[in-house]
């Protein structure tokens, strides 16, 4: 059976034993807590532990999942054996308060045996040795004896405290060709007996002094990895040996023109692995960056990209690889073709960015192996790969990792706490030395909101706090133009990324943010080739992060409308910040806002959306904008003519940010939280676009 027919069949089964099937929730989860969906129980979480009233008592799906941040970390692992995986899709069923063990052992043992055909004198079970129920309902429905193991093994809990219980496991044998033992043993770790399904039970609740009451609704959650299931079913031993990842490879072998060999194995299979995590969390609005899910995301891409030139690829790899993540996953994951033009650009752009960032540092690599005592890089140079080039530690180690040199982690790390500290005792000291230019002329950025082609000629260069005449390629700066199509970061909108380049599309530097201090648009980033004072560029910028940004501001005049429509017309803006993938909104307002309230409120923006409002951008005079009755921010210094964005007759404000032209383009909207910053100043933060959805 392929994945298709997996997922299929197994949909197929629990909606005829009367689940509610729904679609795969973002890779996003709705809790600050993770960076990624790391397991199907995260969307349920609330009606798990019951802050949440469940919408159907049986409910199946099968859910992407993302596992290579924070605790969740499998990265290192993934390329080096046949089962680490950072993407993976979980299959579950959920009992909210419905069926309980006997249920779910029924039903797990019929679909493994009876629709998928699986031996059943192959299948080992196990349970909690407590759980009286559960082993005795094994020994009725199969006449076999479970493996009663502890808590490590056969015990669930959200922590200390809180639903918990027993589950059972089903392992499968591959085989007594293979080493290992029965689950539970010494050499239980060898591979022969792999855990192919778990059902948890969540019957008690534990108080702080450990002990356990019995909840009153009590649940079902399963989960079983569909990759390890691939290979049981298609009589695998390693996973990447199932058809989706066999046709991927096949795609990377196609684009690189090498074939897959024993010895170039690993690179197939982390290039395989990472462009499904890469594609999939852009697809559900990750960007990639130097913070949080972004810069996970970023690591995949990069590390993705070496192991493309290990096997002498250059150039961009898995934005040409897309298309096929589509043709095997696209049917039933239909967000990766509806997104395709959107994540294709921005893997580009990464791509691209990374592929001069690795040139000019394995320069400086190149130049510090024989300076090398005991084989081991010091831990200074390992920093300023990262901090100049976008070297991730990781990536560095796996270069170095091939010639038997070690890095001095201790060192990086002595660095990097020392970078902090300087960029925390100088947050203001590049506004300062910007400042000190005195003749500087202003930028004309009034390109900003239609971006055209258009050259530009270089006014000042700063680097290290040294304004320079000429800079060289790998060098971090900061640059002046006489004019840019940039959005600097003002009025609470984060700032541009994109590219200078020459005029015939060369990149002459990588923009990873442009600010401003006052006239002046800063373009922040790494030069791909030499630069000088006066030199011609063109400045383009990232149009897919362009457009997220603008459908979030947009989004945040809806917002403040839906506040002012649902609590009261005295709630005023008192902060924003608009990134591409989510917008902070601070309020005046006295008290926490309900549950009701706050439906409501994501309720009426969504409305709106749904609408397809016109989106006006205007300028005007200060008086025209009065008389029309246009909002405008508390405390904020406006001139003689101000741009007004109007959406549809709900909302009317002064605005010098970015928008779209129909609120339509926005697609949802989300609230995440609310919650106090100040005396009487709230703060709301939420999603929109993909993201939302």
């Amino acid at each position: 059976m392929t994945y298709n027919d997996i997922r299929k069949a197994f949909l197929q089964y629990f909606e005829s034993h009367g689940h509610t099937i729904v679609p795969s929730a973002s890779l996003i989860p709705n809790d600050p807590t993770l960076l990624f969906t790391v397991a199907g129980m995260v969307p349920w979480k609330g009606i798990l532990q019951g802050t949440e009233p469940a919408f159907a008592p049986r409910v199946a799906d099968v859910q992407k999942c993302i596992r290579a941040g924070g605790k969740h970390n499998d990265l290192e692992d993934v390329g080096f054996d046949g089962r680490h995986h950072t993407f993976f899709e979980m299959l579950g069923n959920w009992s909210f308060g419905d069926y309980f063990k006997e249920g779910a052992i029924e039903m797990s043992w019929e679909l493994l045996t009876k629709v998928f055909g699986l031996d059943p004198e192959r299948i080992v079970v196990t349970t909690h040795h407590s759980d009286e129920e559960a082993t005795a309902i094994w020994k009725k429905i199969t006449g076999k004896d479970a493996i009663r193991l502890g808590d490590k093994d056969n015990w669930w809990s959200a922590g200390d405290t809180g639903p918990c219980g027993p589950c059972t496991e089903m392992h499968y044998d591959m085989g007594a060709d293979l080493p290992g033992g029965l689950p539970g043993s010494s050499n239980e770790d060898g591979g022969r007996f792999v855990e192919i399904w778990n059902d948890v039970f969540m019957q008690f609740d534990r108080d702080a002094n450990g002990n356990l009451t019995p909840l009153p609704k009590q649940n079902v959650d399963t989960g079983a990895g569909l990759e390890r299931f691939a290979s049981i079913l298609q009589g695998k031993t390693d996973n990447y040996d199932t058809d989706l990842f066999v046709n991927l490879k096949r795609a990377v072998s196609d684009i690189t023109g090498v074939a897959e060999t024993s010895e170039n194995i690993a690179s197939f299979k982390v290039i395989t692995d990472h462009l499904r995590s890469v594609g999939f969390a852009i697809a559900d609005g990750v960007i990639p960056s130097n913070t949080d899910r972004g810069y996970v995301i970023r690591r995949i891409l990069r590390r993705a990209m070496r192991h493309g030139q290990i096997l002498g690829h250059k150039g961009a790899l898995l934005s040409k690889l897309y298309p096929a993540l589509i043709t095997e996953m696209g049917a039933a994951y239909p967000e990766l073709a509806a997104n395709q033009a959107r994540v294709v650009e921005i893997i580009q752009n990464e791509e691209n960015a990374f592929a001069d960032m690795l040139q000019n540092g394995m320069k400086l690599l190149e130049s510090e192996l024989p300076k090398l005592n005991n084989n081991v890089l010091p831990g200074d140079v390992a920093f300023k790969l990262f901090d100049t080039y976008g070297f991730p530690l990781d990536l560095t180690q796996m270069i170095l990792r091939d010639r038997n040199i070690d890095v001095d982690v201790s060192g990086f790390e002595k660095s990097m706490a020392e970078q902090k500290e300087r960029s925390r005792a100088n947050t203001k000291g590049t506004r300062i030395f910007w400042e000190s230019q005195t003749d500087l002329a202003a930028t004309d950025d009034s390109a900003k909101y239609a971006p055209v082609s258009m050259e530009s000629r270089v006014l000042s260069i700063l680097r290290n706090g040294e304004f320079i005449e000429n800079a060289s390629a790998g060098d971090e700066v900061e640059v002046a133009l006489d004019k840019t199509t940039f959005y600097g970061t003002q009025g609470g909108q984060v700032g541009d990324s994109g590219e200078l380049q020459t005029a015939d599309g060369g990149a002459v530097m990588v923009v990873t943010e442009a600010g401003r201090v006052d006239n002046v648009v800063i373009h922040k980033g790494v030069l791909k080739s030499d630069l000088h004072v006066g030199d011609v560029v063109l400045p383009v910028i990232n149009s897919a992060v362009r457009q997220q940004t603008a459908r979030a501001h947009t989004a945040t005049h809806l917002l403040q409308a839906a506040l002012r429509h649902v609590l009261n017309e005295d709630v005023e803006q008192r902060g924003s910040k608009v990134s591409p993938d989510s917008v902070r909104f601070d309020f005046s307002f006295g008290r926490a806002m309900t549950a009701e309230e706050k439906q409501a409120v994501e309720d009426l923006v969504n409305q709106w959306i749904a609408s397809d409002m016109p989106v006006e951008h205007a300028e005007m005079t200060m008086d025209e904008a009065v008389k029309k009755g246009a909002m405008a921010l508390f405390g904020e210094k406006y001139g003689d003519t101000v741009k007004v964005i109007t959406a549809g007759d709900v909302s009317c404000e002064l605005c010098g940010g970015t928008h779209i032209y129909h609120t339509g383009e926005i697609l949802k909207a989300k609230i995440n939280k609310e919650k106090s910053i100040s005396s009487g100043i709230r703060r709301i933060t939420m999603s929109v676009g993909t993201l939302a959805e």
